[in-house]
């Protein structure tokens, strides 16, 4: 329902958007960005053109980003570390969950409605857990690929993966060329393997408890086993 200013000024509700970005790389941090806009805005946003990030070219996210922000009543961003995501308690549903409604708190201007791209495999039950977290009273509209569905979701999804982008650049001009950070990307693993064999351990940008890890490190230790056993055979062989 709109609501009336003391001025007498109909105002429309307050629609929020949060997703995240960099839930699975190996490198890097994960982001959360909440979009808040008055519901009379969101015609504005699809006049912009926001869709679901990963459909937008790096240069069209970039050219969005202000823009959004610029529309928008409020909004957070959280950059969560790498160090912050290994040394979590519980699953990474847990861990996205208690950190969306921590953006979502730290917001002044509380929303009406919430929508919001579910983490977990039932939609509901994602929406019931972000509730009893809030610190507030919002209505709550969680689904799969919401970033696709609702502009202002499409929106905080641009403003998390800018976000993110920016602090890959940041990690290349500091270790060089470490791919997109996630497991399957080619050169992402190529990084990784080097680094393991020159330094003797994976460098503090990773989530230390990825698999992509383990098994990175138990491939090169049978490849120095390999090797030694080689070196050994030739030794006696001389």
């Amino acid at each position: 329902m709109a609501r009336s200013s003391s001025g007498g000024e109909t105002l429309g509700r307050k629609i929020a958007g949060i997703d995240e970005a960099g839930r699975g790389p190996v490198i890097g941090p994960m982001v959360i960005a909440t979009v808040v806009v008055d519901e009379r805005k969101i015609p504005k946003l699809e006049e912009l053109g926001v869709k679901d990030s990963k459909k937008l070219t790096p240069k069209r996210r970039e050219r969005l980003f202000d823009k959004i922000l610029g529309l928008a009543d409020d909004y957070t961003v959280l950059v969560l570390s790498p160090e912050e995501i290994s040394s979590r308690e519980g699953t990474l549903n847990e861990f996205e969950v208690e950190n969306f409604a921590r953006a979502l708190n730290s917001l002044k201007i509380k929303p009406d409605v919430i929508y919001a791209d579910a983490a977990d495999v039932d939609e509901k039950r994602f929406a019931r857990e972000l509730e009893a977290r809030l610190n507030f009273k919002a209505e709550i509209i969680s689904k799969h690929r919401a970033d696709a569905l609702f502009p202002v979701v499409s929106a905080s999804s641009i403003v998390a993966k800018v976000t993110r982008d920016r602090e890959i650049e940041k990690l290349k001009e500091e270790y060089g060329e470490i791919g997109s950070g996630y497991p399957s990307d080619p050169r992402t693993r190529a990084f990784l393997e080097t680094y393991y064999r020159q330094h003797g351990d994976f460098p503090p940008i990773v989530r230390r408890n990825w698999k992509t890890l383990r098994k990175i490190a138990e491939k090169l230790a049978k490849e120095k086993k390999r090797r030694g056993q080689a070196s050994l055979d030739e030794f006696l062989k001389g």
